[in-house]
């Protein structure tokens, strides 16, 4: 059984970890459409595409899978850290 002070430091690390990636999902799926626009000025090089555009259709997307799996493995640390971790 896990002590009060370890397990509300596994919150608070956890809690933490919430409002970062809160935050870039934030940023990613609002911030970054507000500026498709004046971002449609510059083109990509490679693509051809608008870079507003490409934020807008794709970028976001791959944003948020890759948040996706840091946030687990960012979690399982946070869990293995403090003795909490579901068994592999």
């Amino acid at each position: 059984m896990a002590s009060q002070s370890n397990t509300d430091a596994h919150w608070k690390k956890t809690t933490n970890l919430m409002f970062i990636h809160l935050g870039v999902w934030f940023f990613f799926g609002y911030v970054i459409h507000m500026f498709v626009i004046p971002l449609n000025t510059i083109i990509i090089p490679v693509l051809g595409f608008p870079l507003g555009f490409y934020m807008a259709a794709q970028g976001s997307l791959i944003v948020f899978v890759v948040m996706l799996f840091m946030f687990a493995k960012q979690q399982d640390k946070i869990d293995r850290e403090f003795g909490m971790a579901e068994d592999d």
